[in-house]
């Protein structure tokens, strides 16, 4: 007794000191007046900060939440009766604590990796874990708290509030509420309360080990097997998640029980946004060589793109293309609310080539997604496995890729419905997920609609047959180099590359010569000059590239500004007018700013948006003329 009175001075203590008094009483303030089955009460607690004050009790809330909780539940009910927060309140019961940790401490035993197995034989006690959300439901609603009165007339537990179930970690709506509970006092059966009971809000969740991508992406398939958790979040946790984002959880992971199955699962107690920890040293062989050409604001940049890609494709073929890439990649910030997206589609006639480039580049992006013909692009729908019923929302290689890049291959390849979806998502640069009422069992059909916050990447054979006639008298110029790529499409995409080479500088002679020197010459570098950047010197310039804030200067506005209005004014016809849009200048900014942060700048200068002047440009003349 003497113990449980010390923890829960204890309680009291630290309630008082970190606020939760204070948010105690505010809260019961809505309860004021009224009378409820069941009072719920959040408190959010630094386990460090507890024992801190008291070992015990923070040992007891790392590793027996369900004593824990029933201490602050006394607590709890001993501080509204004592201060008369409530006015209609008789038992304990009535409490319904719930605590959400906000950190743990840092050691392995209290990390739970998402790619080991077996699950369910550890503690049921709070874990942290670290993952990317790839599906979600609907919110629903669950049982958060329900009063039973006994049967038999004359027992005393036929009045008042002694039977109170609440939701628990791990329990189905079954073990809240049901129709065979008997009176602990009479053994007579219980009848619930229905006018009673109260509901809350619930979300399920599939997380996976961030590493799962990897599959979906270009990197050589790794013996490991990665499989989803199910996450539980309820109440103000709910939408608290995004798909295709990163998270760190701290749950309590427990065994959900429908028979004749055992499932395991994750209730959430906090939740926070998780960037990666990665490298942004630059290394010496790029410092040195932006000091010595520092002389030129051009230089550098245009010297990692010349050397971009050397171990695939000889250096100097398709440099303009490289470039884009690199914009692309830089643009790619770990942030993925950041609003400058730089798409980009690539003209030619050697598609191998160009799809073997940008498979090389995928790598570099913080996530890297590889879309297959046979895989889906937006989002999919299906039934909740875990007894609600409800849709389940699927994330598509668009979502999975967010804050990265997503490639989609060759677009010719695709048919015509799904190229209208792809246009449609690059317009909007939003998925559209529509869910039926009458096959997921809702009272009316429903229109959802999440976010796209990746840069795409597409190839197109400009030597397929087109569908429109090339000899029209209409046709400007420009728009016959597209291939069976409709105009549509080609301006939903922020950038165009043609490429095409000179006749002495020909793609596959160099290719040719650049295989049979691979297989020759395995050990000797072909290209000493290029070789001494490596692709991890790479990885580590554009993670650095990325986290750079840039300023505009003012000559780099008034030039971007300049060529806008000219453009305007040139294209006088209102067809051609529209193309130079505001939509124009936003990837004019994004290209300007892409390539001062590649040239490892702070500032835009003049000289960063004459090269996003002359890319959009080139654009521009490629669909319209």
């Amino acid at each position: 007794m003497d113990e449980l009175n010390s923890l829960k001075e204890a309680i009291i203590i630290y309630l008082d000191r970190s606020g939760g008094l204070s948010k105690l009483v505010e809260d019961c303030k809505v309860f004021k007046g009224g009378q409820e089955a069941v009072y719920r009460f959040s408190f959010e607690v630094n386990p460090s900060d507890v024992l801190e004050l008291d070992a015990t009790l923070g040992d007891c809330i790392l590793h027996d939440p369900v004593k824990a909780v029933s201490l602050f539940q006394s607590v709890c009910y001993l501080s509204i009766n004592t201060l008369s927060l409530i006015d209609h309140i008789e038992t304990e019961n009535q409490v319904n604590v719930v605590l959400k940790p906000t950190h743990l401490p840092p050691f392995p035993n209290y990390c739970l990796d998402l790619s080991e197995f077996p699950r369910g034989y550890g503690p049921m006690r709070p874990l942290a874990l670290e993952g990317l959300v790839i599906a979600m439901t609907r919110v629903t609603k669950y049982t958060q708290g329900a009063r039973f009165l006994c049967s038999e007339e004359k027992c005393p537990r036929s009045r008042g509030f002694h039977h109170i179930r609440v939701h628990a970690p791990g329990a189905t709506e079954s073990a809240t509420v049901r129709n065979d509970f008997t009176c602990f006092l009479c053994s007579s059966p219980l009848k619930e309360d229905v006018k009673s009971r109260v509901l809350g809000d619930k979300q399920l969740v599939e997380l996976i080990h961030v590493r799962a991508v990897d599959v979906l992406g270009v990197h050589d398939a790794a013996s490991l097997r990665y499989q989803s958790v199910t996450l539980f979040l309820r109440d103000e946790l709910c939408n608290s998640m995004r798909i295709g984002h990163l998270y760190q959880v701290v749950g309590i992971p427990a065994h959900v029980h429908q028979w004749p199955n055992v499932t395991w699962s994750v209730e959430a107690c906090s939740v926070r946004p998780w960037t990666p920890k990665c490298p942004c040293l630059v290394s010496n062989n790029f410092q040195n060589l932006q000091t010595a050409m520092a002389c030129s604001p051009w230089r550098f940049a245009a010297i990692v793109a010349n050397s971009f890609g050397s171990s695939v494709i000889p250096p100097g073929l398709y440099n303009t293309l490289k470039l884009v890439l690199l914009l692309s990649l830089v643009q790619t910030e770990d942030n993925p609310d950041s609003p400058n997206h730089l798409d980009v589609l690539a003209l030619t006639s050697e598609t191998l080539i160009i799809d073997r480039l940008m498979r090389y580049s995928l790598p570099l992006a913080s996530r890297g997604i590889h879309h297959t013909l046979t895989g889906e692009l937006l989002a999919s729908l299906s039934r909740d496995e875990h007894g609600a019923g409800t849709a389940n929302i699927h994330a598509g290689s668009a979502l999975l890729a967010s804050g990265g890049v997503c490639l989609l291959g060759d677009i010719t390849n695709y048919k015509k419905d799904k190229m209208d979806m792809l246009q449609s998502a690059l317009e909007s640069r939003a998925v559209s997920v529509f869910i039926p009422a009458k096959k997921y069992g809702d009272d009316m059909d429903q229109q959802l609609s999440f976010p796209i916050q990746c840069n795409f990447w597409a190839l197109a054979d400009s030597a397929s047959p087109s569908k429109r006639t090339a000899r029209c008298d209409n046709v400007v110029l420009g728009s016959v180099e597209m291939g069976s790529v409709s105009l549509q499409l080609a301006e939903s995409f922020g950038l165009i590359v043609q490429c095409r080479e000179t006749s002495s500088n020909h793609p596959l002679l160099s290719m040719t010569v650049h295989t049979l020197r691979q297989a020759t010459s395995p050990v000797e570098p072909l290209y000493p000059a290029c070789m001494q950047f490596t692709t991890q010197d790479y990885k580590e310039l554009l993670a650095h590239a990325r986290q750079l804030k840039v300023q505009m200067s003012p000559e780099a506005e008034r030039m971007i500004h300049s060529y806008y209005m000219t453009s305007r004014r040139i294209r006088s016809d209102l067809t051609q007018r529209s193309t130079v849009s505001v939509t124009s200048i936003k990837l004019l900014i994004t290209l300007a700013q892409a390539h001062a942060k590649l040239s490892l700048r702070t500032q835009v200068l003049e000289e960063d948006a004459v090269i996003a002047v002359l890319l959009c440009e080139s654009s521009v003349t490629l669909k319209h003329g």
